[in-house]
């Protein structure tokens, strides 16, 4: 969050920008909120995001870099991490830490401020952007995103150079060698003597496209040169193409187009003596057709059982497989790939690099070979519209070797992404389905007069036919004009899935899938809760015994005493502070209710285990008058004992319900009371309060519904309404609670104000 808050001084009316001029954010969420959990925090990303699309030519002298810690980050994912990218702003970078050079590996939300090789390329990165002169950032943007480029997204394995020569001269007395061969290796093992080796260009225009070089000698120095229109094999000046180099963790490579370098007549490679070191050169000329190779992905519904397999008969040093249809997020692969070489003399490893190129978030693979290496292919961003470019994956392989490539859709993964991306709206989806089950308790309770068990109602009830049609019909029509004009005349807000699907997160499925989470989750966490109250109340009967039946009155003068305390303690403190009290307040209320209903019905059973004994007794006995008429107060008293229980075991069953969908109202509020709690030698109020309107209303409403029975509502007129309303409020809170969970307690509030009004009416 520091790196928004940085963005955010900009939008200050008496802040200057041109007091920055370079600003550096790790694994921070600039795109939206982890978890929009408050109105305040979803309002303030859109007023900077919404200032800087706006300002975007008064920043441009603002040089930004985001650095996103890759799938091991699993609070902030790096899609969040991404800058916006506007047309006017070019100098805004988003890289991911596995495609940095230097460091070529995934982060944690923590361990990204204190990885030694960011913290290494972060600094080198500010020695470069000292202006020699002013001793202080440079104030040229250029040379800004220059440096930014050098050390994040390409590095040539040069020292950085602002404006590099473009010509060298070849001195020192080492031997020219021509090399006329389309391929080309050398080992250097302590050579004293230095070389240049010259390869001829003209007599591989014609057959090549493209010369690919590559250098197991991971210094500074320059060791590429052209060699400029000369007829001779050897030059004295030379153009350095070591700048058109990049570095990989084993070796630096380079490809040249030859198109592009038409004045080039040679190309030289430069090996200087080498004393007690060990490295290997090579070199080759090709066509791109031969070496690039296209794989189509398999389907997403192949589950891992079918897969797609290539075959490279490497005779060169690179090969490009192209990915074929892999551009969106919920896509994910594992790839194989299996080495056998001819023979068993030590090679140097192969590097495999899957490059996505539409955002630099590539990732490095180091393998030995012969061996079998296994990749995961899954993207941060998907592919943009206007982009037709395909993913590829890089094989930097070893000369005489066999590579088999083979892909196969990952379950798994899949899943892995979907959680990735829209695990912030699971707790929409389990209070969506908890809200069902309660509308389903009340229709049975106004049909049956008896409350149906949780775990009962909400398979019965949860089914995702009944709300997902309804959410895609209304995405579909919002595709056309004159349904947009609609909607918006009614001040309705934009559905959260048709934002999700302009921004390529969203697909049909991903609901279906979330609600199905979201109805095993409900389940079990009811399971839970019925657990948790068996055990409370089992520690409550061996400590105390436990309170007789009886019914109360639905407000008198201390509960409303206490109604208004807890209103004034949300308005003078925190509203979440108060939601949490009377949350206690209710468990225990629930927990008492729990511990009376089993001790009712341990006595019931007892007594009919009585009865039953006593009629054996009788039978068996000559004195039947004596038991008749023991037995007949017994008798009259058992109906109304049993229909007692019977409504109290209702009124826990709801009871229960209420609680387990208010227990998500709390949880979505802690982070408010968290807060507040660290600020409170600060400041006792919270101010502003996210929670506190809706926390007042909440008070009151459960104030009254912990004391209400079921038999106060299954007679009500309003309960044929209440028991409806949470089937259009489930369908509601899935479209507009996804991106904004804040609406979540609204929804819930107005079906148990509903609840209360049963009571009266």
């Amino acid at each position: 969050m520091g790196g928004l808050v940085a963005r955010a001084l900009l939008t200050l009316k008496n802040f200057k920008p041109e007091l920055i001029n370079l600003l550096i954010t790790q694994a921070t969420p600039h795109v939206a909120p982890v978890m929009p959990l408050d109105k305040y925090l979803t309002d303030f990303y859109t007023a900077v995001n919404n200032h800087w699309i706006l300002k975007a030519q008064d920043l441009r002298n603002l040089t930004t870099l985001s650095v996103a810690g890759g799938f091991r980050d699993y609070q902030v994912r790096s899609g969040l991490a991404f800058l916006p990218r506007l047309s006017q702003h070019d100098s805004a970078l988003s890289v991911v830490s596995s495609a940095v050079p230097r460091a070529w590996a995934s982060t944690d939300h923590l361990s990204i401020v204190w990885c030694k090789e960011l913290i290494l390329a972060t600094i080198r990165a500010f020695f470069d952007l000292i202006d020699e002169n002013t001793r202080q950032i440079t104030e040229d943007p250029k040379k800004r995103m220059s440096v930014l480029n050098h050390h994040f997204v390409r590095h040539p394995a040069k020292m950085y150079e602002e404006n590099p020569e473009a010509f060298t001269h070849l001195t020192g007395a080492f031997n020219w060698i021509t090399v006329k061969a389309s391929k080309w290796t050398y080992s250097v093992y302590n050579d004293s003597d230095g070389k240049y080796f010259s390869f001829p260009l003209a007599s591989h225009r014609k057959s090549y496209s493209h010369v690919y070089c590559e250098n197991s000698m991971l210094d500074t120095s320059s060791w590429i040169y052209g060699c400029m229109n000369t007829n001779s094999s050897m030059c004295l000046e030379a153009a350095d193409l070591s700048w058109r180099a990049e570095l990989l963790p084993t070796t630096k490579v380079v490809m040249l187009k030859l198109l592009d370098y038409p004045s080039l007549s040679h190309i030289v490679i430069q090996v200087p003596p080498a004393v007690g070191n060990k490295y290997t050169l090579g070199c080759e000329f090709f066509k791109e057709d031969s070496r690039t190779v296209q794989l189509p992905v398999t389907h997403i519904f192949s589950f891992g059982f079918s897969s797609s397999k290539i075959l490279l008969n490497s005779t060169g040093l690179l090969y490009n497989v192209q990915l074929q249809h892999f551009s969106q997020i919920y896509q994910a692969f594992k790839i194989y790939i299996d080495s056998h070489c001819q023979s068993l003399k030590e090679r140097k490893p192969s590097v495999y690099r899957l490059h996505i190129p539409w955002s630099y978030e590539d990732s490095i693979t180091v393998a030995k070979v012969p061996s079998l290496a296994e990749i995961s292919a899954k993207l941060h961003i998907a592919q943009p519209h206007s982009d037709s470019s395909l993913p590829e994956l890089n094989i930097y392989s070893s000369p005489d070797c066999q590579y088999e490539v083979i892909l196969k859709t990952s379950l798994l993964q899949v899943l892995g992404q979907i959680v990735r991306f829209h695990a912030g709206a699971f707790p929409v989806y389990i209070v969506s389905n908890i809200l069902l089950t309660y509308g389903g308790q009340l229709s049975t309770l106004k049909s049956t007069g008896q409350c149906s068990d949780f775990s009962l109602q909400l398979v019965r009830t949860a089914k995702p036919y009944k709300v997902e049609p309804l959410i895609s019909i209304v995405v579909f029509l919002q595709g056309f004009n004159w349904f947009r004009e609609i909607w918006e005349s009614l001040s309705l807000p934009e559905v959260d899935a048709a934002v999700l699907s302009s921004q390529d997160a969203w697909f049909p499925l991903v609901s279906l899938i979330l609600f199905l989470f979201g109805t095993g989750i409900a389940y079990w966490s009811g399971v839970f809760f019925s657990t948790s109250l068996r055990l409370f109340s089992s520690l409550w009967l061996s400590l105390i015994r436990p309170p007789e039946l009886q019914k109360d009155k639905l407000i008198t003068p201390s509960r409303l005493c206490g109604m208004i305390s807890l209103a004034l303690v949300s308005w003078t403190t925190c509203g979440a502070f108060a939601v949490l009290i009377i949350y206690l307040q209710y468990l225990f209320k629930v927990v008492k209710l729990h511990v009376t209903v089993r001790a009712e019905q341990n006595m019931h059973n007892r007594d009919s285990g009585h009865s039953k004994e006593t009629s054996q007794n009788s039978s068996t006995h000559t004195v039947k008058a004596q038991s008749s008429v023991g037995s007949i107060p017994e008798a009259t008293q058992s109906p109304s004992n049993s229909e007692t229980s019977a409504e109290a075991a209702n009124s826990l069953k709801m009871h229960t319900t209420v609680l387990n969908l208010f227990t998500w109202i709390v949880l979505l509020n802690l982070p408010s009371l968290i807060y507040w709690l660290k600020n409170l030698r600060y400041n006792v109020r919270l101010d502003p309060d996210p929670c506190r309107t809706t926390a007042i209303i909440l008070v009151c409403i459960l104030e009254i519904l912990m004391n209400s029975s079921t038999s106060e509502v299954k007679s009500s007129k309003l309960l044929k309404i209440a028991a409806k309303v949470p089937l259009p409020l489930s369908v509601a809170m899935l479209a507009f609670g996804r991106m904004h969970l804040y609406r979540v307690p609204h929804f819930v509030t107005f079906s148990l104000l509903l609840h209360v009004l049963c009571c009266f009416a």
